[in-house]
């Protein structure tokens, strides 16, 4: 299946998942063979596993379907940038000017790029 962490870096990493079975088939740990170890967050809610053991631990969550885990650490992110001042805003609902360049909502249009859009041929040559 798809991943997107290295798997050199899963292995340097103490690894937390919502439910082992289903994030060994579907998560970025699928990389991974079945005995290697993984934290499940109920584990540590519930007192019986520790959560990061030291600053300097590499820490992965590996979430793999539960919505509400997503956004909250979605409002978690959110409010300690605020707190920071790290980063900006962005609309999660895309609606750019031009809907094929959803760039230009990272990047507005520049000047050049708003020339070079003004040399398209809108009318049909006769």
């Amino acid at each position: 299946g798809k991943t997107e962490l290295a798997r050199d870096l899963l292995l340097r990493s103490q690894i937390f998942v919502e439910y082992a079975p289903q994030t060994r088939s579907e998560g970025e740990i699928q990389q991974l063979g079945p005995e290697h170890p993984v934290t499940e967050l109920r584990e540590i809610l519930a007192g019986h596993r520790p959560g990061r053991i030291s600053k300097d631990a590499i820490t992965i969550f590996d979430s793999v379907g539960f919505a509400i885990e997503d956004f909250s650490v979605l409002r978690l992110l959110r409010d300690l940038a605020r707190e920071t001042g790290v980063g900006r805003n962005i609309e999660l609902i895309a609606e750019p000017a031009d809907p094929k360049d959803l760039f230009s909502l990272l990047h507005p249009l520049d000047a050049e790029r708003e020339d070079d859009a003004s040399l398209v041929r809108t009318e049909q040559p006769a």
